[in-house]
């Protein structure tokens, strides 16, 4: 599923992103990937993803 339109972000490279290190917020996440937030619209959704992944480790 593709989380973010702007920077064709899929949820799969968020999460593994998510599983590799610590993130503060999902502008890290998006940081890592070599992009960022453009509309802002996907950042809700990242974050609960984010906080998906962290909380099943």
């Amino acid at each position: 599923m593709v989380v973010c339109v702007c920077n064709a972000i899929r949820e799969s490279q968020l999460r593994d992103v998510a599983r590799s290190g610590q993130l503060r917020c999902a502008k890290e996440a998006y940081a890592q990937l070599g992009r960022k937030p453009k509309c802002g619209q996907c950042l809700s959704f990242a974050r609960n993803i984010i906080s998906d992944v962290a909380a099943t480790a």
